[in-house]
């Protein structure tokens, strides 16, 4: 009987490990829909505004863009879970080129959002130039952790939690723009501190907690990559009020 117990008990960590990834997207997958659904539902911005026209094409591109990632990545750890691996790796061709081009347009992004918005404008409690580090970092973020996975395609105890790590960092956005999570901590020393970013880096630890628990052990590969996603988002807040990331704004903006 106990013997039975312990081998049902391994069989369901094995089963709850497998669907852990596809488990994880669909999370980020229900948040980027949530986050954007003025988006979808009538290509608004955030608060039912209307795109702005200098960069409604640029913008259009991008949520295309980043939902077509997300929905890939779904598919990508649905894949490996159902052991289809040749798919996945004839997929992995696709998943690099798409993000190849999600940074380039990304960064566009940063760019001429900051160059068409006004100079006064304050969100999350920054400046506009301040705030154009937020997308910066994302994006620098998104393409170091999917250059690091792509490279370490070939050991998925790596490339696993790089890539959901990647598509996390990309969400930062999504997440901000989710009013009854945002409210949970607008105002405080953690809005200080971290920014828009702190609710991905919440949810961020709900996964690294998640994965302790079900495979009784830490993730040193996610650990990491998430150690480097707080202390990297921590370090951008602090640097945008500086006269250093100032001259950085303006010299990316001329």
């Amino acid at each position: 009987m106990l013997s039975y117990g312990v081998g049902v008990s391994g069989l369901a960590r094995y089963a709850c490990g497998r669907l852990f990834y596809p488990a994880c997207a669909g999370i980020l997958l229900i948040l980027m829909v949530i986050g954007f659904l003025p988006f979808y539902l009538g290509g608004k911005a955030y608060g039912g505004h209307d795109l702005p026209h200098p960069i409604q094409t640029l913008t259009l591109v991008h949520g295309v863009g980043m939902t077509a990632w997300v929905l890939l990545f779904q598919i990508q750890t649905l894949l490996m879970a159902t052991g289809r691996h040749e798919f996945h790796k004839m997929l992995g061709g696709v998943s690099a080129f798409l993000a190849l081009i999600l940074i380039f347009v990304g960064w566009r992004m940063a760019i001429e959002s900051t160059l068409i918005s006004p100079p006064d404008l304050r969100i999350a409690g920054l400046l506009t130039r301040q705030f154009m580090i937020v997308p910066v970092f994302n994006n620098l973020a998104f393409a170091a952790l999917i250059l690091a996975g792509l490279s370490l395609r070939s050991h998925p105890q790596a490339h696993r939690p790089l890539m959901l790590l990647a598509t996390l960092a990309t969400l930062s956005a999504a997440i901000s723009r989710i009013d009854f999570i945002t409210m949970l901590y607008q105002g405080t020393v953690w809005q200080r501190l971290f920014g828009p970013f702190f609710g991905m880096l919440v949810l961020g630890g709900v996964f690294l907690g998640a994965s302790w628990l079900v495979n009784r052990r830490l993730d040193y590969w996610y650990a990491g990559g998430y150690a480097v996603l707080i202390g990297g988002a921590a370090l951008a807040i602090a640097l945008a009020r500086t006269p250093f990331w100032d001259a950085i704004a303006r010299w990316l903006l001329d």
